[in-house]
C-alpha cells in the first residue's frame, strides 16, 4: 500500500506547499495530487513541482472533463509527462452542474459519454497516432471544413496513466473498463464493495481484473491523539459541508454515496439543515461513527487498525491530509503514517 498527498497552496502561498511535497517525497510518499475547482488550475502547479522533485508521481486530481477539449488535455498531459520524465498521472472527472454550468458555462450533459470519448481521444493523441475520431459528442476533424487529421509533434506517451474520479455505478464501471487508476472519495472501506464491484465488472469487459487498477482512496485527515472526542469534533464541519454544500439538493454526488452506504437518514437530514442555513445543527447531526470511518484519527492503535481495514478491503493507495499547526507537525504526522503503512504491509 502506498501513501499520496494533496499539493495545494496555503492562502495562495506555494512555497510552503512545495516544501511540504519535497519533504513528503523524502518520507516515502508516492504521489502528490493537485485539485481543480474554481480557482487554481490542476496542471500549472505540477510543472513547477516537477522541477523540485525527482521521484514523486505528479497527478491532476482532477482536471474537469468538458472544460478543455480532449486534444488540449492530451497536449497538457504530454507536456507534463515530458517535463517530469514520465512521472505525470492524468486524473479526470466530470465535476457537476454547479461548477460546469456556473463557472465554465458548459452544459452538464452526457457526462458518461463525454468521459468515454475524451479518454479515447486522449489515448489516440498520446500514442502519437493521427487524430481522427467520430463520436456522439466529438468529431475530429470537423466535417465540412478545412480541418485535417493531425498527428502530435510532441513525444508520444503510449503508457500515460489515466485515473478517474468516479462515484456512480456506471461511471465506476467505466473506470474499470478504461482507466489505470481510481480516485475514490467519500470512501468507507467497510462498504468497499459498492465501489469495487462495478469497477470489477468494467475491468472484465476489457479483459482485465481489479488487480490491474490502482485503487486509490481519500482516507481523510490523519491525526494522532488520545483525545478522540476532540479530533472527532474538528472533523464534523467538513463532513457536514460535503453532505450539505457539495452540490444542489438534486445533484450532490457525495451525499448520494453516503446514502448508498446506509447513511440515508443522516445524509438527508444534514443536507436539509445545511440548505436551510442551519449549519451548526447540520454539523451536530453528523455521527461520530461516520467521522471515524472516513478519517485516520485517534490513538496510534486506532489509526493502525483503520489502515488494516483499508488494506483488507483492497485499497492500494491512501491519499491523506496530515493534521498539524505547523509544517513540521504535519510532516511528522505524515512520516509516522508512512511508517505505520509499512508496518501493516509487513504483517501480510
Amino acid at each position: 500500500m502506498q501513501v499520496a498527498i494533496g499539493f495545494n497552496p496555503l492562502d495562495g502561498d506555494w512555497e510552503p506547499a512545495v516544501t511540504y511535497a519535497v519533504e513528503a517525497e523524502r518520507s516515502g510518499v508516492a504521489m502528490a495530487w493537485t485539485a481543480e475547482f474554481w480557482g487554481y488550475d490542476a496542471a500549472t502547479p505540477l510543472a513547477y513541482l516537477a522541477a523540485k522533485t525527482t521521484r514523486l508521481r505528479l497527478g491532476s486530481g482532477i482536471m474537469q472533463v468538458g472544460t478543455r477539449t480532449p486534444a488540449m488535455l492530451a497536449m497538457t498531459a504530454m507536456t507534463l509527462a515530458s517535463l517530469s520524465k514520465d512521472r505525470f498521472l492524468l486524473g479526470l472527472g466530470v465535476s457537476g452542474p454547479q461548477v460546469m454550468e456556473g463557472w465554465h458555462g458548459v452544459r452538464f450533459e452526457k457526462p458518461l459519454q463525454r468521459m468515454r470519448e475524451t479518454i479515447e481521444i486522449v489515448r489516440i493523441a498520446t500514442r502519437g497516432e493521427r487524430l481522427a475520431y467520430h463520436g456522439d459528442i466529438y468529431e475530429l476533424p470537423l466535417p465540412g471544413g478545412e480541418g485535417k487529421a493531425l498527428k502530435s509533434v510532441a513525444r508520444p506517451c503510449p503508457q500515460l496513466p489515466i485515473y478517474l474520479a468516479t462515484l456512480g455505478p456506471k461511471n465506476l464501471e467505466l473506470t474499470g473498463e478504461l482507466a489505470d487508476g481510481w480516485l475514490g472519495t467519500s470512501f468507507i472501506p467497510e462498504h468497499a464493495s459498492m465501489f469495487f464491484e462495478p469497477i470489477t465488472a468494467g475491468a472484465r469487459k476489457a479483459g482485465r481484473s481489479l488487480a490491474d487498477i490502482d485503487l486509490q482512496v481519500s482516507a481523510g485527515v490523519v491525526a494522532f491523539s488520545d483525545d478522540v472526542e476532540r479530533l472527532i469534533a474538528l472533523r464534523k464541519p467538513g463532513l457536514a459541508f460535503t453532505l450539505g454544500a457539495m452540490g444542489s439538493r438534486q445533484y450532490n454526488f457525495y451525499n448520494d454515496v453516503y446514502r448508498r452506504a446506509g447513511y440515508t437518514d443522516v445524509a438527508a437530514e444534514v443536507q436539509d439543515l445545511w440548505l436551510k442555513g442551519e449549519r451548526e445543527a447540520a454539523t451536530e447531526r453528523v455521527p461520530d461513527e461516520l467521522v471515524l470511518k472516513t478519517n485516520l484519527i485517534g490513538t496510534e492503535a486506532m489509526v493502525r487498525e483503520r489502515i488494516r481495514i483499508h488494506q483488507a478491503a483492497g485499497v492500494k493507495t491512501l491519499r491523506v491530509e496530515p493534521d498539524g499547526a505547523s509544517l513540521d507537525e504535519r510532516l511528522a504526522v505524515l512520516a509516522r503514517l508512512v511508517e505505520l503503512v509499512k508496518e501493516v504491509e509487513a504483517e501480510v
